[in-house]
């Protein structure tokens, strides 16, 4: 059929054939007055997509159509859509729809919606169309307005991409904690998402120090942003830094194999230890007298909210911040290429898919005589 009855996307069949994608087509929720279609330019591979495809966290529908770091170009816009016009160039992150009416909506944090709808693999209501939510790795995506956002012009899209997810997900807690000047920030982590909180921090004016169990990475941690660089493999390594960090943001995904009590007791009084990486096995068993010796406190977050991504967005084109960032072309190849290279950490330090139109030559020919204002 074609855009705009159905888009095209590469594809996983199952979970057991996680690095085979299928270039197939599926069909998008139904179009409504607050709708954005968006022609897709590039799109990040987040280690979400890798825990999706290979059951790491439970079951996922099939077939499926992962991505939820997008940036492309709106091409068609519902009649009550404000915020977007055709041609802008826009991004959608990990969520695509909340209901805007409860409470957490009305408080900016729709990310904590409890009818949330994730950008793939999430049920829409029948009202919506009753079908999956497909993701990124396709010629084009449907999105609600509100997690629909412009970008700004002086942030390439290869780089934008990743900001989607890895970088709104780092930013919104530093913020949220306060991190700025006069504040010590430990970013546990140098990888998608611990090199974006590496960078955050710093342009937000903290002090930052990078604990990690690779020493490989240090000199990219400092080139970051990062003050000091702490090997998290020495024996010993937290005894010089006790009562020292007013925050500690874990970005790893191995925090099931952590000495938890040994990173908290680096913590100053009162101090946070956050999580974001989402580990596909539980915590360590840990005590309640871990948290009496300095106060401390753990939680963790999701993603962000609109005014949060904005702001972030802000930050990244007044201060020019550049991630780390590798391109690969999207293709069946391309996509195996990139779900593994995230599977066996050899990414330095996000992947981007890029050459779209070059793996979806028909969609402008298809599409062009139906795009709406």
């Amino acid at each position: 059929m074609g855009y705009p009855d159905t888009f095209e996307g590469f594809m996983v069949q199952s979970q057991k054939t996680w690095q085979e994608f299928k270039k197939q087509e599926f069909k998008p929720k139904k179009f409504q007055d607050r709708d954005i279609d968006i022609e897709i330019e590039c799109c990040g591979v987040c280690g979400s997509d890798l825990h999706t495809i290979n059951g790491g966290w439970g079951g996922a529908p099939m077939p499926l159509c992962v991505g939820h770091e997008v940036i492309g170009k709106a091409v068609k816009v519902g009649d009550k859509v404000t915020t977007v016009k055709i041609g802008d160039r826009v991004g959608v992150g990990a969520q695509i729809w909340s209901c805007l009416e409860c409470k957490p909506c009305k408080t900016d944090n729709e990310n904590y919606c409890p009818h949330k709808i994730d950008t793939y693999g999430a049920p829409y209501p029948e009202e919506m169309g009753g079908v999956i939510a497909q993701g990124g790795y396709a010629s084009h995506i449907r999105a609600h307005e509100y997690f629909t956002f412009k970008i700004p012009d002086n942030i390439p899209s290869h780089e934008a991409a990743p900001m989607m997810c890895a970088g709104l997900t780092t930013y919104s807690p530093l913020l949220r904690a306060g991190v700025g000047p006069g504040k010590k920030v430990a970013v546990v982590g140098v990888g998608g998402l611990g090199h974006y909180a590496i960078l955050w921090a710093s342009a937000m004016g903290a002090e930052v120090y990078a604990l990690s169990h690779s020493p490989s990475k240090e000199s990219d941690a400092k080139k970051l942003g990062a003050k000091e660089f702490i090997s998290t493999g020495d024996k010993e390594w937290a005894k010089p830094w006790a009562f020292t960090f007013d925050f500690m943001l874990n970005t790893a995904d191995a925090t099931h194999e952590f000495d938890l009590p040994t990173y908290m007791s680096t913590l100053s009084v009162n101090g946070e230890m956050h999580h974001v990486g989402l580990p596909d096995k539980p915590l360590p068993q840990i005590s309640v007298q871990t948290f009496a010796p300095n106060g401390c406190k753990m939680g963790g977050s999701h993603i962000g909210s609109r005014p949060e991504m904005f702001k972030m967005l802000k930050l990244a084109s007044e201060k020019e911040l550049k991630p780390m960032i590798e391109e690969i072309p999207i293709s069946e190849a391309g996509c195996k290429k990139a779900v593994t290279g995230v599977a066996d950490n050899s990414v330095r330090y996000r992947y981007t898919l890029v050459n779209f139109d070059k793996a979806f030559p028909n969609r402008q020919l298809i599409g062009l005589d139906k795009r709406v204002g």
